[in-house]
């Protein structure tokens, strides 16, 4: 501990507004079926440090392999080097300062296995199945120029289902996938791959079954198993305090105003348990906090890390995040959700839309954060009519604009679900968890197979 302290002390002598020093060593496996034959089986160990300087609104940043005190050394002097500073020894023998050897569990290929023999059973028309699963566990220590030393453990699993059937020589899709932060034994506990399965077969089967979208300006039902993905992408992101302050984003200077429906309180949260952009302490060592960002449609807060809170005097909020220790941290999402604190059920929403599209599950899309602008795509979707689910739709595209969205969102349910993925953003990729309500948007625009 007294060699951390040093190098913390050596960084404030800098007179740095921050400083820190990042470890990492993550252990991962990765097995990859396709059509019931393993076609990867992957192991990485990745270990390393990044040392940054943060002086005047400008960074300096420097990594390399290595968890020692060598590698903290070596990038100590680059920072230096590069920011036209002197650098003096500093005095401590070589160790490796994250010495053990991780374990993580390997996962089980006769289980996948068997799971592609039982989901190719279900239905003829099945042409591929792919599946994907992964499993890491990482350690991590970060040492600032403020005297504060955080120690992190993290888990991680993660599994990925793709089914393609055939109907009338057309090739259909369907996919289901599942993240945790847990080990592999507890995320399979509580996640039953058969089910899954049983999801990507579906979407699927229906897809080859949907009919063409109808087109035009009508009501929309996001369902809760939707996952979020619109109020992740076309409102999130213009969030975070890099985007505000680049003025990338619509909501640049509008802290105290209405931006949203009164209905709409819109949370970013990484210390709920297990979720897979859960953690407690961010990337620099600042303690995870519930960050109440939109709050009965007013604007709250940005999410920030040290340095835009520095830069800009914002409050820290804990989601200064990295990829890994090659990158620097930036204000990223972790759990971020619009609240359940509604009063409909799902149904009863649904039941209130004359002529719609009630999406289930979202697809790819494009977000332009200076205007909110938006474009996405729906995997898994329903016309409704007279309050009544009718048939499968395909093709169907939805374009709007987020602040716009969130001003229309009129009924809001009270089954919040949560969905998971990877977020990129400035070339770095990290799990979040995104999630909603059932909600009913009262006018959008929706692009289909005909008008």
């Amino acid at each position: 501990m007294d060699d951390l302290f040093k190098i913390s002390e050596y960084m404030s002598e800098k007179n740095l507004d921050h400083g820190d020093v990042f470890l990492q060593k993550t252990d991962s496996h990765t097995v990859r079926l396709d059509n019931g034959k393993v076609e990867e089986v992957k192991s990485n160990h990745t270990h390393g440090t990044g040392v940054r300087f943060f002086l005047n609104g400008n960074t300096v940043y420097a990594s390399s392999n290595g968890t020692d005190l060598n590698a903290i050394r070596a990038c100590l002097k680059n920072c230096e080097e590069k920011a036209g500073m002197t650098s003096k020894d500093i005095n401590f023998k070589n160790k490796d300062l994250i010495p053990d050897r991780l374990h993580v569990k390997v996962p089980n290929i006769e289980i996948l296995v068997d799971l592609e023999k039982k989901i190719r059973r279900a239905s003829p028309s099945i042409k591929q199945v792919l599946i994907n699963i992964s499993t890491s566990k990482s350690v991590i220590k970060i040492i600032s120029s403020e005297g504060k030393i955080v120690n992190k453990k993290r888990d991680s699993s993660k599994v990925y289902i793709h089914v393609v059937v055939e109907k009338d020589g057309i090739l259909y899709t369907g996919m289901e996938s599942h993240a945790m932060a847990l080990d592999l034994d507890a995320f399979l506990n509580k996640n039953d791959l058969e089910k899954m399965g049983e999801k990507a077969i579906k979407r699927a089967l229906l897809q080859s079954e949907a009919k063409p979208c109808p087109a035009g300006v009508m009501q929309v039902v996001l369902s809760g198993k939707s996952g979020g993905t619109m109020i992740h992408e076309a409102v999130g992101h213009g969030l975070e305090a890099d985007i505000i302050n680049k003025d990338f984003s619509v909501y640049k200077d509008k802290i105290g105003q209405k931006v949203a429906s009164e209905q709409i309180t819109l949370v970013d949260d990484p210390t709920l348990p297990d979720l897979y952009g859960s953690y407690c302490f961010d990337d620099e060592g600042t303690e995870a906090s519930r960050t109440i960002l939109i709050e009965n449609g007013i604007l709250k807060n940005y999410l920030t890390d040290i340095a835009s809170a520095l830069q800009y005097d914002l409050p820290k909020t804990g989601n200064g995040r990295r990829a890994s220790f090659r990158h620097i941290p930036i204000p990223r999402m972790s759990n971020t959700f619009i609240l359940g604190n509604g009063t409909y059920e799902s149904e009863e929403i649904i039941n209130s839309v004359q002529k719609g599209l009630l999406v289930m599950k979202m697809g790819g899309g494009e977000v332009h954060p200076t205007t909110g602008d938006f474009v996405f795509h729906v995997s898994e979707g329903y016309y409704i009519e007279k309050g009544q689910i009718q048939y499968p739709v395909k093709n169907a595209i939805m374009t709007g604009n987020g602040p716009e969205v969130l001003n229309k969102i009129t009924k809001i349910g009270k089954d919040l679900m949560f969905d998971a993925g990877v977020c990129g953003k400035s070339g770095q990729g990290v799990p979040v968890t995104d999630g909603q309500p059932t909600v009913l948007i009262d006018e959008i625009i929706v692009g289909g197979s005909h008008a």
